[in-house]
C-alpha cells in the first residue's frame, strides 16, 4: 500500500489525545449510604468492571475513528499493474479522434462531442499541477506542448472534424515523442476513439515499456453507408464532342443490401447522367456512365448520391482536360518519315512535331503523350536516358528501328526500359499470321473481322528477344516470332516493331491496318494528370512541367481560399506538396499569377466510410501494452481514470470506517449502562 500524501501520517500523533483523556478522566463519585458495608463492596466491584470495559471499548472506537480519519487524508492506494507513479508531477497525452466517423450520432450526441467531454473528465481525474497534451488527427504543431488543465480544456473545445485519418501506431509514436522529452515525469497516454477497423493494421501496436497506454472506446450506433469509392475514364485521350465512358465504383459498407441508390453525374454544373443502383452487402459494384457534348478545356465533374444519415462521403469530385489538339513528337534520323507524317496529317486533332535525334528539346518531352522513333541509326546514351525517364513517368513510346540500325545501341536502350530488343536480321518471305484482337490497339476496331484477312507481307525482319516486361504481341509472323509487340515500363508503355517503315522490309507502312493501329496507339497513350486526389494523405501531386520563379508562385484557389503548395521540379514534370494545408474537399484551380494552368479535385479519405469497429477483445490483442479498454458509459470516467492512473484508492473506505467507529462510540455511550442496580439475595 502507498500513500498519495504521506506527510499527513504525522497527524497520527493525535492518537495520543484520546489516550490521555482516558487516563486522566477522574470522575467524582456520588456518596451512597448503605446499611451493610459488605454488600456495598460487592456492588462497587461489579460496577467498576463494567465501567472499565465500556471505557476501553469507547477508547478503541475513538482511536480507530481518528486513525482512519488521518489515513483518509493521506490518500492510501494499492498500485495497479498499469498505474503511473502517483507522487510528483505527471505528463498525460490525450488523443481525441476527430476523423469523419466521429460525426456519427449516439445517445450522447455526436461522438466528437462525447470525446471532448471524456477528455475533460480524464484531465479532472489528475492533480492541478499535472500537465496535459491534446492531440488530434491533424498533428498540428501547436499541440506539441504540455498545457495546464484550463489551457487543455480550451484546446479541447477548439477541436473540429478533420479529413485526416492516421493509424494508431502513428498516433502513439507522436504522443511518445513529446512525453519522452519530459524527463522522469510519469508518462500516460489516453486514446479516445470509436476505434474503426481502419485505425489499426494487422500488426500489433508497439510502444515504450515505461509508458502506460489507456484506450477509451466510444460506442456508435450501427449505420448503413454507401459511398463512391473511385472513378476512372475509359478514354485515355479526350476529344471535343466525343462520347466519354466513365466507370463509377460504388462500395456498400453495410451488412445488408442497399437498393435504389440515386446517383447523379454533373459536368461543369450540367447534369450528364442519372440512375439508381443496387449494391450488395459488403461488396463493390462498377457501373458505367456515358456522356458527351464536351467543349475543349478543363472539365469539372461531380458525382452525387443520396445516402442518409452518413453524408460526408456522398460527393465525389474529379477533373480532366479535353484538348483541342493532341501533341505528338516524331524523332527521326534527320529526315521526317513520310509514312508517319501522312498518317497523322489525316486528322487535324494531332499536332505533330518532327525533331532529328540530335536536336531534341528534352525539357518538353513530358508534354507529349506519344513519342515515335523511326529511322534513327544509333540511340545515343543521352537520348536513351531522357526517353527512359519519359516512359517511367507514364509516357508512351513507339520504336521503329532504322534500316541500318546499330543493334548494340538499341539493345542497351530497350533493355533499360524492360522491352525486347532486335537481336539479328532474319530474311524470309512470309506474312503476318495473326493479330491479337484482345489487345486494346485492335479490340473493337473492326465491326466484323474477316476469316481470311489480307495481312502485311514481310520480306525480312529483326528477330526480337524473348525478354521484356508485360509482353503482349500485337502481330505475329508465320513461325510465331513477334512482329509488333507492346511492353510495360514504369508507368508507361513501349511498342517495339521488328521492321523499319521501309518497303525493303515489309508492307506494314502501306497496309490498311497501319493508320488505325497508329491512331489507337496515340489515343490510348497519354500521361494525364490524375482525375482526383484524396485529403488526409501526404500525397505528392505530379503534373506536367510548369516553370516557376520567385515572383510567379503556384497557388491552389477555391473561392476565397488560397493555398501555396511546396513546388519541386524534376525531369519532365512538376511535383506539388500541399501537406495538411487543404482541409476542404472540392475542385481547386491551380493558378500561376492570374492564369489557370490546371484544375485539381480533392475528395475525402474513403477509409472513414467503413463504419465497422473493433471489439474490446480485439483491441486487447492488437494493443497488448494497454490495460483494460475503458468503455464510456453514462457515468463519469473520473473514478475509472483515477484507478487506472493511481491504482485502487482506499480513502473512501477510510472515511466509511471512520464514520462506523464514530457510530460505535455513540452506541456505546448511549446503550452500554454501567449503573443499573444489582439485587443480591441475603445468605
Amino acid at each position: 500500500m502507498h500513500f498519495l500524501y504521506p506527510a499527513f501520517l504525522f497527524a497520527l500523533i493525535s492518537l495520543a489525545i484520546p489516550v490521555l483523556i482516558h487516563l486522566f478522566n477522574f470522575r467524582r463519585y456520588q456518596k451512597v449510604y448503605f446499611s451493610n458495608v459488605q454488600f456495598l463492596k460487592e456492588i462497587r466491584e461489579q460496577q467498576s468492571s463494567r465501567r472499565n470495559l465500556k471505557e476501553r471499548l469507547i477508547l478503541a472506537s475513538r482511536l480507530l475513528a481518528l486513525f482512519f480519519l488521518v489515513m483518509a487524508f493521506t490518500r492510501p492506494y494499492i498500485p495497479g499493474p498499469h498505474a503511473a507513479n502517483a507522487a510528483g508531477q505527471k505528463a498525460i497525452s490525450i488523443f481525441v479522434d476527430n476523423s469523419y466517423s466521429m460525426q456519427t450520432l449516439n445517445r450522447e450526441g455526436s461522438l466528437l462531442d462525447e470525446a471532448k467531454r471524456r477528455a475533460k473528465e480524464i484531465a479532472l481525474a489528475y492533480n492541478i499541477n499535472d500537465r496535459f497534451q491534446v492531440l488530434t488527427q491533424d498533428f498540428e504543431g501547436k499541440h506539441q506542448r504540455l498545457l495546464s488543465r484550463d489551457e487543455f480544456n480550451d484546446a479541447v473545445d477548439a477541436i473540429k472534424i478533420s479529413p485526416r485519418s492516421r493509424d494508431l501506431q502513428q498516433i502513439i509514436n507522436r504522443q511518445e515523442n513529446l512525453l519522452n522529452s519530459q524527463g522522469n515525469t510519469g508518462k500516460t497516454i489516453f486514446v479516445i476513439s470509436d476505434f474503426q477497423k481502419n485505425l489499426i493494421g494487422n500488426q500489433p501496436v508497439k510502444s515504450d515499456k515505461g509508458t502506460g497506454i489507456n484506450l477509451v472506446q466510444l460506442t456508435a450506433n450501427t449505420q448503413a453507408n454507401v459511398a463512391v469509392d473511385s472513378v476512372w475514364l475509359l478514354n485515355a485521350i479526350h476529344r471535343p464532342g466525343e462520347t466519354e465512358k466513365m466507370v463509377v465504383r460504388l462500395q456498400n459498407y453495410a451488412g445488408e443490401n442497399s437498393t435504389k441508390i440515386p446517383l447523379k453525374l454533373l459536368i461543369n454544373g450540367s447534369q450528364k447522367a442519372l440512375g439508381g443502383y443496387v449494391v450488395k452487402a459488403r461488396s463493390a459494384q462498377n457501373d458505367t456512365l456515358t456522356f458527351s457534348g464536351l467543349e475543349p478545356g478543363w472539365q469539372k465533374g461531380e458525382i452525387t448520391l443520396q445516402d442518409n444519415p452518413v453524408i460526408f462521403d456522398n460527393q465525389f469530385y474529379f477533373t480532366f482536360n479535353v484538348k483541342q489538339q493532341m501533341p505528338l513528337l516524331l524523332i527521326n534520323g534527320g529526315t521526317p518519315n513520310v509514312f508517319l507524317k501522312s498518317v497523322f496529317a489525316a486528322d487535324p486533332f494531332f499536332d505533330v512535331k518532327n525533331a532529328p535525334d540530335g536536336n531534341i528539346d528534352y525539357a518538353s518531352l513530358g508534354t507529349y503523350p506519344l513519342i515515335v522513333i523511326s529511322d534513327v541509326k544509333t540511340i545515343t546514351p543521352g537520348v536513351a536516358q531522357q526517353l527512359k525517364t519519359y516512359v517511367g513517368k507514364g509516357g508512351t513510346l513507339c520504336v521503329f528501328p532504322a534500316v541500318d540500325a546499330d543493334l548494340p545501341s538499341y539493345t542497351t536502350f530497350l533493355q533499360s526500359i524492360n522491352s525486347a530488343y532486335p537481336e539479328k536480321l532474319v530474311t524470309a518471305n512470309i506474312k503476318v499470321s495473326s493479330l491479337n484482337m484482345q489487345n486494346p490497339v485492335f479490340k473493337n476496331i473492326f465491326e466484323e473481322f474477316p476469316q481470311n484477312p489480307d495481312l502485311p507481307v514481310v520480306k525480312k525482319y529483326f528477330k526480337l528477344s524473348a525478354s521484356g516486361n508485360g509482353n503482349e504481341n500485337l502481330m505475329q509472323v508465320t513461325g510465331g516470332d513477334p512482329f509488333w509487340a507492346s511492353y510495360k515500363s514504369g508507368k508507361g508503355k513501349v511498342y517495339v516493331s521488328s521492321v523499319p517503315l521501309s518497303d525493303d522490309f515489309s508492307s506494314l507502312q502501306r497496309h490498311a491496318l497501319f493508320v488505325p493501329a497508329m491512331f489507337r496507339i496515340a489515343l490510348l497513350s497519354g500521361n494525364e494528370q490524375a482525375l482526383f486526389y484524396s485529403l488526409g494523405h501526404d500525397e505528392t501531386m505530379e503534373i506536367p512541367s510548369i516553370q516557376t520563379s520567385e515572383k510567379q508562385l503556384l497557388k491552389l484557389v477555391k473561392g476565397s481560399q488560397s493555398v501555396i503548395p511546396d513546388v519541386r521540379q524534376q525531369e519532365g514534370s512538376t511535383l506539388l506538396y500541399a501537406s495538411d494545408q487543404l482541409q476542404e474537399t472540392g475542385i481547386y484551380d491551380l493558378k500561376k499569377q492570374d492564369s489557370t494552368v490546371s484544375v485539381m479535385a480533392f475528395n475525402d479519405n474513403r477509409s472513414e466510410s467503413d463504419l465497422s469497429y473493433y471489439t474490446a477483445s480485439d483491441l486487447s490483442k492488437l494493443v497488448p501494452q494497454a490495460g483494460d479498454v475503458l468503455e464510456a458509459g453514462k457515468g463519469s470516467l473520473k473514478d475509472k481514470v483515477s484507478e487506472v492512473s493511481i491504482g485502487l484508492q482506499l480513502w473512501k473506505l477510510c472515511i466509511i470506517l471512520c464514520l462506523v467507529f464514530l457510530a460505535v462510540e455513540i452506541l456505546l455511550v448511549k446503550f452500554f449502562k454501567v449503573d443499573q442496580p444489582i439485587i443480591l439475595q441475603p445468605a
